[in-house]
């Protein structure tokens, strides 16, 4: 069947329509709660609702803590809920279970990583390689990190880091996709190149996990972090995870031991001793009220294979691409988000003129990404709810403003 019409323009509503009929991630659409008209292209900054958490958090505030109290730190499993949770997000990361705590912040996390893995570095090294594009919370936590263990921090471009690691290289710090262009980078070979150099590697999560594979142990990666409030939707302030390897975890030393990571944390005593495996990680009490919420959302996945995810993923922002290139005057708009799949994350980044103000005029018009400074506009494509129509839509209205 052919995607012209007959004055020579592509029917891409009708190639939308087809699409969405045939995917088998479809009906996720009806595990969250979206309004009615809305294109959501922005859960790679928040993700949407599921449709269970409300519920969730009810129980939660209602009979958990409002009838069993304190109780429910046994009777409701909240103190075993870092780890329980944890282990629900190791599959969406290729992690075995007994690796990933969830807790803290992300920032507060990569922290803890990044001066765990420069004590578990070999002595005589003096350098810790941060991603130069990265996110600015994890440029100002690696500085702090460096400067508490008496490193050099050595910014680099992730297509340089692989040749800048050296004999002195201690740990590196690197974002699985950039935050701004969308652009994927090469895990296995960098986590590869790290090891080459005997360094240790923390990889930032935060905007790929639930979105594409990511392997952690299959990569055999040392350590990362990532958030729960895009991709795995979370919610505003859901907790973030941190994994350590199982390899690390006998010798990993926190710079933030807490009563609630040690060994015995009733006891009491004077002396820290750290607990064994993932719960080595914690440092207070969790935050139980968003950390089920986020048990709850997780629900969203279940049956639903991260290679599946990937594929709907590429085949959307591919879709994307070429509504835009059909429906945006030529000039208008300039795409920085890789075309190749093996280099794209989730996510189709345009720069454009004012951009701040094309974005508003898109929100207003019902169809929902975000700006990031000085020229981008950023559409994040989450698999689990968002269609081809949606896409077809938000390239659509982007010509009409553009017209």
């Amino acid at each position: 069947m052919s995607d012209m019409k007959p004055d020579g323009l592509p029917d891409l509503a009708d190639r939308a329509a087809r699409l969405d009929a045939e995917d088998p991630l479809g009906k996720l659409r009806a595990r969250f709660t979206l309004p009615e008209g809305l294109v959501y292209l922005d859960g790679n900054s928040l993700g949407a609702l599921p449709a269970g958490v409300p519920g969730a958090v009810a129980d939660v505030v209602q009979r958990q803590w409002g009838k069993l109290l304190i109780r429910s730190w046994d009777e409701s499993g909240w103190w075993t809920a870092p780890e329980r949770i944890g282990d629900r997000i190791a599959p969406l990361v290729g992690a075995a279970p007994g690796q990933v705590t969830v807790g803290d912040s992300t920032s507060v996390n990569l922290f803890k990583a990044l001066v765990g893995a420069a004590r578990l570095a070999a002595p005589g090294r003096t350098r810790m390689l941060v991603d130069a594009t990265t996110f600015p919370t994890d440029g100002y936590i690696a500085a702090s990190a460096a400067r508490m263990t008496g490193l050099e921090l050595v910014p680099v471009d992730p297509s340089e880091a692989a040749g800048a690691m050296d004999e002195g290289t201690a740990v590196v710090l690197l974002n699985h996709v950039d935050y701004r262009t969308g652009r994927l980078h090469d895990l296995p070979a960098l986590t590869e190149a790290a090891h080459a150099a005997g360094a240790l590697i923390v990889w930032d999560l935060c905007h790929s996990a639930g979105a594409l594979p990511v392997g952690l142990d299959a990569h055999a990666v040392d350590l990362a972090v990532g958030c729960t409030y895009k991709y795995l939707n979370g919610g505003p302030g859901s907790p973030a995870y941190l994994y350590v390897a199982a390899r690390h975890q006998g010798a990993f030393d926190s710079p933030l031991p807490g009563w609630n990571s040690h060994a015995e944390p009733f006891a009491m005593e004077p002396r820290y001793t750290p607990a064994q495996g993932a719960a080595r990680v914690r440092v207070g009490t969790p935050d139980i009220l968003s950390m089920l919420a986020l048990e709850s959302a997780l629900d969203a996945w279940e049956g639903v294979d991260v290679e599946a995810a990937r594929a709907k993923s590429l085949a959307l922002t591919d879709f994307f691409l070429d509504c835009v290139a059909a429906y945006v005057p030529q000039g208008r708009v300039e795409v920085v988000t890789p075309r190749e799949h093996g280099r794209r994350g989730s996510q189709v980044s345009l720069r454009t003129e004012g951009a701040r103000e094309v974005m508003a005029e898109l929100i207003s018009r019902g169809v929902v990404g975000d700006f990031r400074a000085p020229d981008v506009l950023r559409f994040g494509f989450t698999p689990l709810y968002v269609g081809f129509a949606d896409a077809e839509r938000a390239a659509r209205t982007l010509g009409h403003i553009f017209g």
